[in-house]
């Protein structure tokens, strides 16, 4: 009799097959939605310093004025009708990853303490039972980064370093995620 592994002990890689759809790692519908358009671009490594060659990431984040397209953002501010908020990228054989989104606006967090601008990151891969999630700031957000709750909370420096993306070119940040290992990124506990 040969074990072989169920579902429940394994994960993908399946992600190809019916999630990637290149056109959803642009939140922007084109170029069109409003606010300063960027690009975060980066790579998944394993334990071993490896490219992960079959991860999913998916994004969400707030549009250019610092409101979300969710029901429960009550803000007093207009939504983006070109700006989805959601986006989905499979990675490449070398690991790589591309989003052309929006500079995202703080939004409020707890007690309506100002958190700054971020986007929130959920990693799909194989060998993951659980996926994980992170977020990427951005190094020219200093103000805001350094009061961001969040942020705020990761008393070690190196640690909090890996949720920085940084400058790689113009309207281009550069934010590469190791899931394990030396430089490991701060994932979060939800």
């Amino acid at each position: 009799m040969t074990l072989r592994p169920t579902p429940s002990q394994t994960v993908g890689p399946f992600f190809a097959f019916g999630l990637d759809r290149p056109e959803w790692a642009d939140l922007t519908d084109g170029g069109k939605a409003q606010g300063e358009k960027i690009r975060i671009e980066g790579r998944v490594f394993d334990g071993d310093g490896q490219p992960v060659p079959d991860a999913l990431l998916e994004i969400w984040q707030a549009n250019a004025a610092g409101k979300y397209a969710h029901p429960e953002d009550r803000q007093d501010k207009e939504v983006d009708r070109h700006f989805r908020g959601f986006g989905r990228c499979a990675t490449a054989e070398d690991g790589s990853f591309a989003f052309a989104t929006v500079r995202p606006g703080p939004v409020p967090g707890r007690g309506n303490a100002l958190q700054a601008p971020h986007v929130t990151v959920c990693i799909f891969a194989r060998g993951l039972l659980r996926h994980l999630y992170t977020r990427i700031y951005f190094e020219d957000c200093g103000a805001f980064n350094e009061s961001d709750p969040l942020l705020a909370s990761i008393e070690d420096p190196s640690l909090r370093a890996t949720l920085i993306a940084r400058k790689a070119g113009p309207a281009t940040y550069r934010f590469d995620i190791r899931l394990q290992g030396e430089g490991e990124t701060a994932f979060l506990d939800f």
